[in-house]
């Protein structure tokens, strides 16, 4: 039986009500010192993460995200994992006919989309498909605007082949815009989609102007959607990384006053978190630590 069988529709947008969240918590992604010792510099972490604050931090984090009555799914710690399993959004997307298991760009990442596809299934989740070599797609790349526009970001983490795969998974109905993303500074580092643009209600999305295709943001005002920018100050700093968890109300880290305050003058409810040891370690913010599974 399909999950959305006796529920509300799913809505596949990146800011309708969050129902139910999968996350994979700072004790079950870094384990222990030693493992976090072992892979946070191969792994391009900023610097080692304190297990301990990362705990305690992921803690109020979680609250965070129980206190919205999202149903939250804690994924377990697995040895075929690295430390990077805690961003949960990369593995999986969620499409109207089941989830898509990634094919990571990362290769380390690859054991991801299965270890969590099968907590997903055992909880009444279908699989529509997966993404095969030689095709490359990872979530961070991928954004729901509606029902039947999304877009993709075509970098160093998603190729020309991983879009082909998804674009048929995800059927002639929905116009998938590809995003060509600029290179990083180095090639194991990540830039994905979202590191420039977070959704944030029908008609508004935070954004990255700078680093936003001329053609991208016109198809996007074409939709009807007004940005937020992001300042140059406050971008490194994962400015452009924000949760909604409704429309217009979002989780954010802490210490970004500009986005905060260009937020809140478009009408949008802020929470922010501590997230030094679980997200700005890593480069991974809130958008990058949640895999939203249902909408409402």
């Amino acid at each position: 039986m399909p999950k959305d069988a006796g529920l509300a529709p799913a809505q596949y947008n990146e800011y309708a009500t969050l129902a139910e969240v999968g996350i994979r918590s700072a004790a079950h992604a870094f384990v222990d010192d030693e493992k976090l010792e072992r892979e946070w510099q191969e792994l391009r972490f900023h610097a080692k993460p304190d297990f301990q604050e990362a705990v305690h931090e992921y803690r109020r984090f979680r609250d965070l995200l129980g206190a919205t009555g999202a149903t939250i799914i804690d994924l377990d710690a697995s040895d075929k994992l690295t430390i990077d399993s805690i961003y949960t959004r990369d593995s999986i997307l969620v499409g109207p006919k089941g989830l898509i298991l990634c094919n990571m760009g990362r290769a380390s990442r690859t054991p991801e989309a299965s270890e969590n596809a099968a907590a997903y299934r055992a909880l009444g989740y279908q699989v529509a498909g997966q993404i095969t070599a030689p095709g490359t797609l990872e979530g961070g790349d991928f954004i729901w605007l509606d029902r039947h526009h999304a877009a993709v970001g075509l970098g160093p983490r998603t190729n020309a082949e991983g879009i082909d795969q998804l674009r048929t998974l995800l059927g002639p109905a929905v116009e998938l815009h590809v995003v060509t993303l600029p290179e990083p500074d180095h090639p194991d580092d990540v830039l994905h989609l979202m590191s420039i643009i977070s959704p944030l209600d029908a008609d508004l999305a935070l954004i990255y102007r700078p680093l936003m295709p001329p053609t991208f943001i016109a198809w996007l005002q074409a939709l009807g959607i007004d940005f937020v920018d992001v300042t140059d100050a406050e971008y490194p700093t994962m400015g452009c990384n924000v949760l909604a968890i409704a429309p217009r109300r979002a989780i954010m880290l802490e210490n970004l006053p500009a986005v905060k305050s260009g937020l809140e003058g478009a009408g949008v409810k802020i929470i922010t978190y501590s997230g030094l040891e679980i997200s700005r370690k890593g480069e991974g913010g809130p958008t990058c630590l949640t895999r939203p599974l249902r909408r409402i």
